[in-house]
C-alpha cells in the first residue's frame, strides 16, 4: 500500500503553547493554552509533520508530552535510525516491542504518513484509502460559569451553521444547563461529554439525561471502564459514546460483545494513530457501531490529520471538528480550517496533510526544541 522511504535526514521535536481563545474547561482541568509536542521527519528535502495528542498533565489520559518526548526519544526514533529502505509497515512492526505509549507512537506514524504521501504527491486520504469528500463539522462547548453563557455559545455555533453541538457536564452541573438548552434550542443535534466524571453509583442521575433527546452520552464513567458501561447502557435509552475506554482494537471487540456502548468516539492519537484508527472504523462499521473522529484542542497539524482520517467509510457522525478560529486566534499553518455557508469542512488541497507550518510562527510559539541529525 505504501511506498519505501530510502533513510532519514534529521527529525526535529517541539513543544509549542499556544493561547486559547477562551478558556476552555471539562470535568477535569480548565485550559487557556495548548501545548502540543510536534515532530518533524525530513527525508531528502521534503518534511513530514505529526503530532501529539498528550497535554502536559495527566487528567485526560497517563501520557503528557513528557512521558510522549522521553518515549519517542528515548526509545521510537532510536528503532528508526537503524532502518533503510523500510516500509511504514516495518516500522509499526518494530513498535510493537514497546508496551502502551499510543500517543507517542502515533505522533511518529502520523509524521510518516504525511512524508510518504508528500514524496508521492498525494494527499494522505488517498494514501490511506479514504474518499474525497466534504467533512461535517462539531463543536465541542466547555462548562461554563452559568446557563446564559452556555446559551450564548451555542447561538453562536449556530449561527455558523455546525452540524452537532457538544457541551461538557460534570457531576452536579448536568440537569440544569440541559433544561435550559432544551427550552432554547428544542431541535438541535445536543450530545454531552462527561470525561468520566460519574460512577455506577450515579445511575439515577444518568437516566435523567433520557428527557433531553440527546444524540449520545459520552463516557459518563470511569476512563477505563467497560463492564460497569454495560450495566448504564442497558439502562438507557439514549446511546453511550465510549472514549477514553477505547485505546485499541481489542477493546472495541469488548465493548461491543459487552453492549457497554452504541458509538465509539475515535481519536487516531488515543488508539496508536491513522492505520489503527482505520482498522478499528472498518470492524465498527461491520458490526452495527457508529463512529466520530474526537478532538484534542489540536494546532493546524493535528486538526489536518482528523479532516483526512474522517474521509473513510465509517466516520458517518459529526465530529470535534471546528474552525481554527474557535480556539485560535492565530495558529503556526496555513490555510486555517473554515466553515462553508452550510457548515461543511473543505480537505486542505495539496500533498500530506495539505497544510504548510509558517516558520515564523513556530519560532514565536516554541517553548522547546531539539534537533537530531544523522549520518
Amino acid at each position: 500500500m505504501l511506498n519505501r522511504i530510502n533513510h532519514i535526514d534529521s527529525m526535529e521535536l517541539f513543544i509549542v503553547k499556544l493561547p486559547l481563545v477562551e478558556p476552555f474547561e471539562t470535568s477535569f482541568a480548565i485550559e487557556t493554552h495548548k501545548e502540543a509536542l510536534l515532530l518533524k521527519i525530513s527525508s531528502e528535502g521534503i518534511d513530514g509533520w505529526g503530532e501529539c495528542v498528550a497535554s502536559p498533565d495527566p487528567y485526560y489520559s497517563s501520557e503528557t508530552n513528557e512521558t510522549a518526548l522521553h518515549i519517542i526519544r528515548a526509545f521510537l526514533l532510536p528503532l528508526i535510525i537503524k532502518m533503510k529502505n523500510f516500509s511504514l509497515q516495518e516500522v509499526l512492526e518494530e513498535f510493537e516491542r514497546i508496551r502502551g505509549h499510543n500517543m507517542a507512537k502515533a505522533t511518529v506514524e502520523n509524521a510518516l504518513l504525511d512524508l510518504l504521501a508528500r514524496k508521492q504527491n498525494l494527499p494522505l486520504y488517498e494514501l490511506i484509502g479514504g474518499e474525497k469528500k466534504r467533512i461535517m463539522s462539531g463543536i465541542s462547548i466547555g462548562i461554563k460559569k452559568n446557563p446564559d453563557e452556555l446559551l450564548e455559545s451555542i447561538k453562536k455555533a449556530l449561527s455558523k451553521q455546525y452540524h452537532r453541538i457538544k457541551i461538557k457536564i460534570r457531576k452536579g452541573r448536568e440537569i440544569e444547563p440541559l433544561t435550559r438548552v432544551r427550552e432554547n434550542f428544542p431541535d438541535i443535534k445536543l450530545m454531552v461529554d462527561a470525561n468520566a466524571d460519574y460512577s455506577i453509583s450515579d445511575i439515577e442521575i444518568l437516566k435523567q439525561l433520557d428527557d433531553y433527546d440527546l444524540m449520545m452520552i459520552e463516557q459518563p464513567l470511569e476512563y477505563d471502564d467497560l463492564y460497569f458501561h454495560s450495566l448504564v447502557q442497558k439502562e438507557l435509552q439514549t446511546p453511550i459514546c465510549l472514549d477514553e475506554s477505547i485505546e485499541n482494537l481489542n477493546d472495541v471487540k469488548t465493548a461491543i460483545n459487552l453492549g457497554s456502548c452504541r458509538i465509539i468516539n475515535i481519536k487516531q492519537g488515543r488508539v496508536g494513530g491513522i492505520l489503527n484508527a482505520k482498522v478499528i472504523q472498518d470492524y465498527c462499521r461491520n458490526n452495527g457501531i457508529k463512529v466520530w473522529s474526537g478532538g484534542m484542542l489540536e494546532t493546524g497539524i493535528g486538526r489536518a490529520f482528523n479532516i483526512h482520517l474522517q474521509t473513510l467509510p465509517g466516520f458517518l457522525l459529526p465530529g470535534d471538528t471546528s474552525e481554527t478560529s474557535r480556539y485560535f486566534q492565530e495558529d503556526i499553518v496555513e490555510p486555517p480550517v473554515t466553515l462553508q455557508t452550510d457548515g461543511f469542512i473543505d480537505i486542505p488541497e495539496g500533498d500530506g496533510i495539505g497544510v504548510r507550518v509558517i516558520p515564523d510562527r513556530l519560532t514565536r510559539f516554541t517553548a522547546f526544541s531539539e534537533k537530531i541529525e544523522y549520518k
